[in-house]
């Protein structure tokens, strides 16, 4: 398919592919800031609820942490397979916005996109309902977080559709630089999601008390509200993308075959990821609840990391397709290397907060006095790995912008099969370090990771990629 020509009114749209290669790098670092600002504000607000979630759900006692932290390692594996999509529409919808084409060219990607969502979705929803009871048995769950791993687990699911096409239009949004509209709209999920918590966990006012499915049903409602909000917002056509879906549910298999080029690697990655998440979680669970209730907890932490990780990911991602869309491959390659320095040094402060304040940060979740001195003790391991996870999360971005996704799933795949599981189970079972050990092998992973994503981002090949 040939790449559309710019117009005048495309150019005045989305500024960046005009930007003189001589003047980068006085305008880099505005624009990595504007992109990735709305996006870090949104993920410190999902990082927020979670926490919150976490909290409210810890009132209930280790055992009701224990049971929402297995119930999200296989709904992390089935969430894996949109992420995957929802990149190879990033990727696309940059590099048409790079490109200049028009609003019309640019929304039948996303179309596409959310048509492949919707069908996948139903089906691995009825599937993943039907399976979780055995899911859990599979992973160990002890008697007393079964019951409600499976009953969190299947409420979720029910909602599937609505999580993943969300998913899809939010990444569709980002991919044409409007970061704003995801924040926006999240953000209203996520009070939602608090509001739903505080009413159905502990039964407030006429609500019933639902203790871990009260959690799950709000979370599910706030995704549901999510999707319909987007939805409504890009059928009024005022926004970058625009969904008339009159005439609009053929499949057009040239743009899926090019979503799926870049995101089906991205999916199996995931995947990969994800089923390695679930092997690490069920050896860490072998351990008792109160190990896995301190290993929740410390996740859950460990995410404050992953909140500048994701923004500046997404900025990535979108600066490099956009700047190879527009032919501009040096100033695609700059792109990348300012936005991981400025992410950097959120990392860098993030390590200093895991080290000296991991065990105030644990107190908040729990009073359990094993689960805090655990929670405290891997805070303290992984806080040395945040510049390993910077430089893999940022310049894994820069390569999805650029539809390189293959190589990160032999990074994925080296470091969490070999690494994180395979030496995470002789250091925390055969040498019986347990939860530390199995901490350890976590940042060996991501420092792993990093060094070959580096490698492979300084090599250039990926330039030449055609999408």
């Amino acid at each position: 398919m040939k790449q559309p020509l710019k117009t005048s009114s495309d150019a005045e749209e989305f500024p960046l592919r005009e930007i003189p290669l001589r003047e980068k790098r006085s305008n880099l670092i505005r624009q990595v800031i504007t992109l990735a600002l709305p996006s870090l504000v949104e993920h410190f607000l999902v990082m927020l609820v979670q926490m919150v979630d976490m909290i409210q759900v810890g009132g209930l006692g280790p055992w009701a942490i224990a049971a929402v932290g297995l119930a999200n390692q296989p709904m992390f594996l089935v969430f894996s397979v949109f992420m995957g999509l929802s990149v190879g529409t990033t990727a696309l919808v940059a590099r048409f916005t790079g490109a200049g084409a028009s609003k019309q060219k640019t929304s039948a990607v996303v179309m596409q996109s959310l048509l492949i969502t919707l069908a996948g979705a139903a089906l691995l929803a009825v599937a993943a309902y039907i399976a979780a009871p055995w899911i859990f048995r599979l992973m160990g769950a002890e008697a007393d977080t079964l019951a409600p791993a499976t009953t969190y687990f299947q409420i979720v699911m029910s909602g599937l559709i609505f999580t993943t096409a969300a998913l899809v239009l939010a990444a569709a949004l980002r991919g044409a630089g409007d970061t704003k509209t995801p924040m926006m709209v999240n953000s209203i999920a996520n009070l939602i999601n608090i509001l739903g918590n505080w009413l159905l966990i502990n039964g407030i006012w006429i609500f019933p008390r639902w203790e871990v499915a009260g959690a799950a049903a709000a979370t599910t409602f706030s995704r549901a509200v999510a999707c319909l909000i987007l939805i409504g917002l890009l059928v009024r056509g005022k926004h970058r993308i625009h969904l008339p879906f009159r005439g609009q549910f053929k499949l057009d298999w040239d743009i899926v075959g090019r979503v799926l080029k870049v995101g089906f690697p991205t999916a199996l990655e995931q995947l990969v990821f994800r089923s390695g998440q679930v092997v690490f979680v069920t050896i860490v669970a072998s351990f008792g609840t109160l190990v896995m209730a301190a290993h929740q907890v410390a996740i859950q932490i460990e995410s404050l990391a992953f909140m500048p990780a994701l923004a500046f990911q997404i900025a990535a991602t979108t600066m490099v397709g956009q700047a190879l869309g527009a032919r501009k491959p040096a100033l695609a390659e700059t792109s990348g290397w300012v936005t991981l320095r400025l992410a950097m040094g959120f990392m860098v402060f993030l390590s200093f907060l895991f080290f000296f304040g991991g065990k105030y940060i644990v107190l908040l979740f729990t009073s359990d006095p094993q689960v805090i001195a655990l929670g405290a003790r891997v805070l303290k391991i992984i806080a040395f790995a945040q510049p390993g996870l910077a430089t893999h999360f940022i310049l894994s971005g820069a390569l999805r912008g650029a539809g390189d996704t293959r190589f990160a799933l032999i990074a994925t795949l080296s470091g969490i099969w070999l690494v994180r599981i395979g030496f995470g189970y002789i250091l925390a079972v055969s040498l019986n370090l347990g939860l530390s050990g199995a901490w350890t092998a976590m940042a060996l992973d991501m420092y792993m990771r990093a060094a070959l994503i580096f490698s492979r981002y300084r090599s250039g090949v990926w330039k030449a990629i055609k999408i």
